[in-house]
């Protein structure tokens, strides 16, 4: 059987995972390229992965001829543009979250997409955890009734450089973190958000605040059909990688990541009584290999996405309602 033939764009974390995961634990996948606004680093990445091609730029990989889709793992400010040229060259696409930083750019990038008659998968990985998936089989199975009401935590562990959040090519943290939490309350509630209202400090990181970025923030959430929602999120919880979330319908109750049950728990940047996750990585290992398998087999087998572009424009666009709320101090709708 012909494998596929897959680019990767960008090998920063992310990428350079998809990379790894494509070349050594996809086989009907051939990573047959590797392109990155740093040269040197594709080129250091792609000898370590043993293949051939590296590139500077997006533009010389799409000349070569054996590549088949293209796996988009750049900042955030650069995957619509990313998007276009893939789908303008006849590229199947794979795109980290979010599909943009604004609504207007990432209904173009759909656009582009539904012109060149290519297919585009967003990479909300919670989707393929083993444990999502199995909450999601019995919600879908009636299990715990009419979903009542939605809550969920994203912790990560360590903050970024404030070089990060200086150079304006990623989104706050609803875009970075908070957005696969959005994806999880339409997923898992099986039900559109139609409001929500954000609260959002940079108490221990004021230096954030200038940048127009936070540390921490909660977002409450309205559905259409009269449920409610709760997510939190904090980019410096220096106990662990901590995500959990929490169903709750008219007949029970669904609860994903829950820590061990124990009379009291203590959590510290020095240790605690819990050893725990300490990296997205390795706390969606399985999750990020599920998604760029079901990618290939998805191409492969010449059916549709199963997390689509209109997918990553719903969650992009609780996420500019959070931000909205967050400016304004205010409730806002959340444009459908």
């Amino acid at each position: 059987m012909a494998k596929l033939g897959i680019g990767v764009l960008g090998v920063g974390e992310m990428g350079k995972r998809h990379a790894e995961n494509l070349r050594r634990l996809v086989p009907e996948a051939r990573l047959v390229a590797i392109a990155d606004v740093a040269a040197d680093r594709a080129r250091l990445v792609a000898e370590e992965l043993e293949i051939e091609q590296s590139f500077g730029s997006l533009e010389a990989m799409l000349e070569c001829k054996e590549i088949d889709a293209v796996v988009i793992a750049t900042p955030d400010k650069f995957h619509p543009v990313a998007i276009a040229a893939a789908a303008r060259a006849g590229k199947d696409i794979l795109c980290e979250k979010p599909l943009a930083l604004n609504l207007a750019d990432a209904r173009a990038a759909i656009d582009a997409v539904a012109k060149a008659g290519v297919r585009l998968q967003v990479g909300f990985m919670r989707r393929y955890d083993p444990a999502y998936a199995a909450a999601m089989k019995r919600i879908d199975a009636g299990e715990i009734g009419v979903p009542v009401t939605f809550k969920s935590i994203g912790r990560d562990k360590e903050w970024g450089p404030l070089a990060a959040y200086q150079s304006g090519i990623n989104g706050m943290i609803f875009y970075t973190n908070t957005i696969h939490d959005f994806d999880l309350a339409r997923w898992l509630m099986r039900d559109e958000v139609a409001e929500v209202h954000s609260y959002a400090t940079a108490v221990t990181r004021p230096e954030l605040a200038e940048c127009g970025d936070v540390v921490a923030s909660v977002v409450n959430l309205k559905y259409e059909r009269g449920a409610i929602g709760n997510v939190e999120s904090y980019a410096q919880a220096v106990y662990g990688y901590d995500v959990r979330t929490e169903i709750v319908g008219s007949k029970g109750s669904i609860l994903v990541g829950t820590l061990d049950r124990t009379r009291a728990t203590f959590l510290t940047a020095n240790g605690g009584t819990r050893n725990l996750a300490d990296h997205f990585l390795s706390s969606f290992a399985d999750a990020y290999l599920a998604e760029v398998r079901d990618f290939v087999r998805m191409i492969l087998e010449d059916r549709a996405p199963r997390v689509t572009g209109e997918d990553g424009l719903k969650a992009l666009a609780i996420a500019v309602a959070a931000e909205k709320s967050h400016r304004d101090a205010k409730s806002a709708r959340v444009e459908n």
